[in-house]
């Protein structure tokens, strides 16, 4: 089998790529214009919306019911006439390089498959080929929603065992089948991570169905996860969800997940481009107006985008596989891309720049170019390898974009052009009330502590969205919440609502200004509800910041993340303070106990870097172990135990109580509770 870097020397050396890519050239330059005008009037020179058109409360009102303009294009997002015929024509597309490792199926099936002869295969390229997850609908969601009926005790067979546990995360369905038996964790495809308020209680009566084993979570990726789902329930809770122009295909596995974009993203006065319509624009793309993909939805590996709308770089871009970073090129807008940042057990990488400047009119032939020839190439043996910043060291920086050139438009990339974003600026903190570029307007940013939300706090953030903003809710990556298009007049009154100052009814407060630690606290889902975590996540992370918090003074944030095995889903290697689960040695006698590895020296924004490992600690010690390392690094002092409240007391007998080596799971820490424990 050839190599890698021999494919892609050949491929650089082939004549032309068989495609119609002129026709759909000319097609895309004269119909995009009307498709990018919204773009190009949220924007001026240097990213000041001195031209910006602003909509009032009725109109932003109007704007979000999706339906009318999603249902126009035949999709589940909104997006323009012109753009739903770009989509379309890009998806007919059905090129594969002949040099890659995989070709399409038979026409029966009509989706990707490894080609025969691929050797040292992982477990997962050895399940799909043995039954690609788009089979599991057998032509239809209907054939699938009738197979989900049947009664989980009688599916849960070893035939179905793949189907189950792999083939049904292409449909957004997880089964917990170590710490919830059963029951499935769902996740959305939700782009710019916005929320409508009908959207939000669709959400929240799924999860108070659930019952006690229901919950939700707000994701890094700017998305929500709800949890206690049965499978048999799953074609209801389907229909509810394309009723209310939401969908869960290919938001799992080896697919392109949710396109993340910046919070503020049109309310925002230092905007430089509005990123909304674009994450639309790559979602319909990804999903083929909700029908699943048949050319995308077998990549090696899993696969993440980001919009930059702002300075301030909220969508974490170096992370991300390919990133859009606003920019100009001869008098024209469009992007720069980043390219290869990941996360992964084994290794962790920023992004680095292709070279490469897309015009707004090809912003999805860029994405798809890079996409399918991640495709084509990328390996398929060991899973830790597979994520694309490896093809492009194995290939080759040239050779991967010279393959990605090919397969743009007229076969043409450019080089990189000027960089909008200021890389001086200093990131804004999102909490609290803060002027819109619509006069009259506010955004105020909400603190979810640790993502995790419940049924009650969604319906009554879907109330507060309808009552004192435009029936909207943004999510963030740092897992908070954003209500924009709050008048002047209503930001007092809000600021009084119980649910964002006691919690009383709530299993949680949603603060707008929260204390040091816990306002940019992140934790992955933890042993709760993940068989693969070491530790227990989210409880302990916001029981630890709460009597840090409780205990010291502090003259600065300082963000600290959680991740319950080395995958790190919960990002620690971009934390101030990060904590990995692991087991570690016992300080009081034999055996292991739940601990973490601690990581420092991660940053952000314009200053991104990856932090490394430090130590090792038994959690049970955590509390003396980072209060010191609090006062050594960030500066913090131990507040005098005289000026202690209430409050602070029962936040530290809360530590001391804490039930750690206990295997996590919901029957310790209640799915109903956030960050509740059953005392051991």
């Amino acid at each position: 089998m050839m190599s890698v870097s021999a494919r892609a020397a050949r491929t650089k050396a082939a004549a032309s790529r068989p495609s119609s890519d002129e026709g759909r050239v000319a097609r895309y330059r004269s119909s995009s214009i009307n498709g990018a005008a919204r773009l190009v009037q949220m924007r001026s020179a240097g990213g000041k919306n001195k031209n910006a058109y602003f909509l009032g409360l009725g109109s932003l009102k109007k704007m979000l019911s999706r339906g009318t303009a999603a249902k126009k294009s035949g999709g589940i997002f909104p997006v323009s006439d012109a753009t739903a015929e770009v989509i379309k024509d890009i998806n007919s597309n059905k090129y594969i390089n002949e040099d890659g490792r995989v070709e399409w199926g038979d026409k029966k099936n009509g989706f990707v498959k490894v080609k025969d002869g691929e050797k040292k295969l992982n477990n997962f390229e050895k399940t799909k080929l043995e039954k690609n997850p788009m089979l599991l609908n057998e032509g239809s969601m209907k054939a699938l929603m009738k197979w989900m009926k049947t009664p989980f005790e009688e599916l849960d067979k070893k035939e179905n065992g793949s189907d189950i546990d792999v083939r049904l995360k292409w449909f957004g369905l997880f089964h917990r089948r170590k710490q919830q038996y059963g029951k499935f964790m769902m996740r959305l495809k939700l782009p710019n991570g916005i929320v409508s308020s009908e959207q939000m209680r669709t959400l929240a009566k799924i999860v108070e169905d659930a019952g006690t084993g229901g919950c939700g979570d707000i994701t890094t990726r700017q998305n929500f996860q709800l949890r206690g789902i049965s499978l048999d329930e799953f074609p209801d809770i389907y229909d509810r969800l394309i009723d209310c122009n939401l969908t869960t295909i290919q938001s799992g596995m080896d697919n392109v997940r949710n396109a993340v974009g910046s919070p503020i993203a049109g309310v925002d006065p230092m905007e430089i481009v509005d990123t909304i319509p674009v994450c639309n624009d790559l979602t319909e793309y990804v999903i083929d107006f909700g029908k699943m993909n048949q050319r995308i939805a077998n990549l090696p590996r899993k696969w993440n985008v980001c919009v930059v709308g702002s300075h301030d770089l909220y969508e974490h871009p170096h992370i991300n596989d390919l990133a859009y970073m606003p920019a100009e090129k001869d008098g024209k807008f469009g992007y720069n891309l980043l390219v290869g940042g990941f996360f992964s057990a084994t290794a962790c990488e920023e992004a680095i720049p292709l070279d490469a400047f897309v015009p707004e009119e090809h912003v999805l032939h860029a994405c798809d170019a890079i996409l399918t020839t991640f495709r084509d190439f990328g390996a398929r043996s060991g899973r830790q390898k597979c994520r694309m910043m490896w093809l492009i060291k194995d290939m080759g920086f040239e050779n991967f974009r010279d393959e990605v050139k090919k397969r743009m438009p007229g076969q043409k990339l450019e080089t990189e052009g000027k960089d909008l974003v200021d890389s001086s600026h200093k990131r804004r903190d999102y909490h609290g009330v803060h002027k819109q570029k619509q006069e009259g307007l506010n955004y105020v940013g909400l603190n979810v502590p640790t993502g995790r939300v419940q049924a009650a706090d969604m319906y009554e953030m879907a109330r507060l969205a309808d009552e004192y903003g435009s029936g909207e809710v943004r999510l963030t990556v740092e897992q908070n919440y954003i209500l924009p298009n709050v008048p002047d007049e209503k930001v007092e009154a809000l600021l009084k609502e119980p649910l964002l100052t006691t919690g009383e009814g709530f299993a949680s407060a949603f603060k707008p200004n929260p204390g040091r630690l816990v306002k940019d606290l992140v934790a992955c889902t933890g042993n709760q509800f993940c068989g693969l975590a070491f530790i227990e996540t989210k409880a302990t992370g916001k029981a630890l910041a709460e009597a840090l918090e409780a205990t010291m003074i502090f003259n600065r944030d300082v963000r600290m993340h959680w991740t319950g095995c080395p995958n790190t889903c919960g990002q620690v290697q971009v934390a101030d303070i990060g904590f990995l689960g692991c087991n570690t040695k016992n300080p009081n006698g034999k055996g292991t106990v739940d601990g973490v590895k601690i990581f420092l020296g991660g940053n952000i924004g314009h200053e991104a870097e990856l932090g490394t490992q430090v130590d090792q600690v038994a959690c049970m010690e955590l509390l003396e172990y980072t209060q010191k390392l609090l006062m050594k690094d960030f500066g913090a002092r131990m507040k005098p135990k005289r000026t202690m409240t209430e409050e602070d007391e029962a936040a530290v007998k809360r530590w001391e109580d804490f039930p750690f080596n206990t295997g996590g799971g919901p029957e310790v820490f209640p799915a109903n509770g956030n960050g509740d424990y059953v005392k051991q």
